[in-house]
């Protein structure tokens, strides 16, 4: 707790976990996506051995409890954690470069916030390049601290049908 409000931050559980994997002495990654990458479940090479992108993914999972920052990345990478590509590995290692630079973020909480509830929400239309399914997201503030989040992808994909209105006569 500072003066000003409270903090909650994973920073010693991503520094054992950077630690774990010795990427310690590599460079930050300024986002944790490249906005040019387009994963699909059909790029490239398939990894030899996933356990250890499954590991990590699930690592990252976890930190995105104090990290609404990396949510919608973890969200997207865990979607080809049956059978990562070499590129999904790749994309991993930049989440935990972009974790390695933002190492003290995390939720704050301010004691003078006021008590006002307020949540937004936003989608994409077909935004899925392998099942062209619609995302949807929301988030929550209890007055200026980000309490919840969530992304989740549609279950179903639902089409226009293209259908001409028919004039029904009524017959005496």
């Amino acid at each position: 707790m500072s003066s000003g409000g409270y903090s909650l931050s994973q920073a010693k559980y991503a520094s054992n976990l950077l630690a774990h994997l010795g990427i310690t002495n590599s460079a930050i990654a300024p986002t944790p996506l490249d906005p040019n990458v387009r994963l699909t479940s059909f790029n490239g090479v398939s990894l030899e051995d996933a356990s250890l992108n499954r590991r990590l993914v699930c690592s990252l999972i976890y930190l995105t409890v104090t990290r609404p920052d990396i949510a919608y990345v973890v969200h997207i990478i865990n979607q080809f954690m049956v059978v990562p590509r070499i590129i999904h590995f790749i994309t991993v290692l930049r989440i935990l470069r972009y974790v390695k630079g933002t190492l003290r973020h995390g939720l704050q909480f301010s004691l003078r916030s006021s008590l006002v509830l307020s949540g937004y929400s936003d989608a994409n239309w077909a935004g899925s390049l392998i099942d062209r399914r619609s995302t949807l997201g929301y988030c929550f503030y209890l007055g200026d601290s980000f309490i919840s989040c969530q992304s989740k992808k549609q279950s179903i994909v639902s089409q226009s049908l293209n259908i001409t209105p028919r004039l029904m006569l009524c017959q005496n």
